[in-house]
């Protein structure tokens, strides 16, 4: 049977699941990250959780397909709900999802993390936001990649249990990606101050206070990219 296929975005992904980690994927979509860890041997057990019918019905299909439903769970629940504290899972994925959602989804099932050993989360944009939380919550970066698939710019935090007090700069930056200062995250943040750049010259001369807010947004990127220009 041929292998499961990933995105690059996704292949980044299951670069940090750990060896032998029970698995909890949610918004698994149809499942491929998890059949895909299994087909590897990386990890003996997984579940996939999902919260809409379409895709939890497809990814039963696709982990059935590929002979795995003895290793795979396919639930149909929303967030954390998809697992027990019984379930032993020691790493969670939420990828695919905006930051403030992921947030909310941590934040409503936070009981259950305390035999969490890892998460891995991929969030669509709100990186600051997700940060946050995760940083109030004691969690601490382990490790941040920055990728570009199909034209769009991710990010993607590994956190494990610690504490570490995060700047408003790595907050934004990402404490990590802003030290390694990859391509990718260059690219981005060049991006993003010619955006900013257009908009202040939209903004009528009047409006000082909205100016002086992307002039400071401006300005933080450029310290960050050790840029004078």
């Amino acid at each position: 049977m041929q292998p499961m296929k990933l995105s690059h975005r996704l292949l980044r992904v299951a670069d940090f699941v750990p060896e032998k980690a029970i698995l909890l994927d949610v918004g698994s979509d149809h499942a491929y990250l998890p059949i895909y860890l299994l087909q590897k041997g990386k990890i003996s057990h997984a579940i996939a959780g999902e919260v809409v019918k379409g895709p939890y019905h497809s990814a039963k299909n696709n982990v059935a397909q590929q002979g795995l439903t003895n290793q795979i769970e396919v639930r149909l629940a929303d967030g954390l709900d998809a697992f027990e504290v019984t379930d032993a899972v020691s790493t969670i994925v939420i990828a695919g999802m905006g930051g403030r959602l992921i947030a909310s989804i941590l934040e409503k099932g936070k009981t259950k993390l305390s035999g969490v050993e890892r998460l891995i989360l991929q969030p669509n944009n709100r990186e600051d936001e997700l940060r946050s939380w995760l940083m109030t919550h004691n969690f601490q970066l382990i490790a941040e990649a920055i990728l570009e698939d199909s034209g769009k710019i991710y990010e993607i935090l590994v956190v494990e249990k610690g504490k570490k007090m995060l700047s408003q700069k790595d907050l934004r930056f990402g404490p990590l990606l802003r030290k390694e200062q990859s391509p990718i995250f260059l690219k981005k943040w060049q991006k993003e101050r010619n955006k900013l750049n257009q908009a202040l010259k939209q903004i009528p001369q009047q409006k000082t206070e909205v100016r002086s807010v992307i002039q400071e947004n401006i300005q933080e990127i450029k310290e960050v990219l050790h840029v004078s220009e």
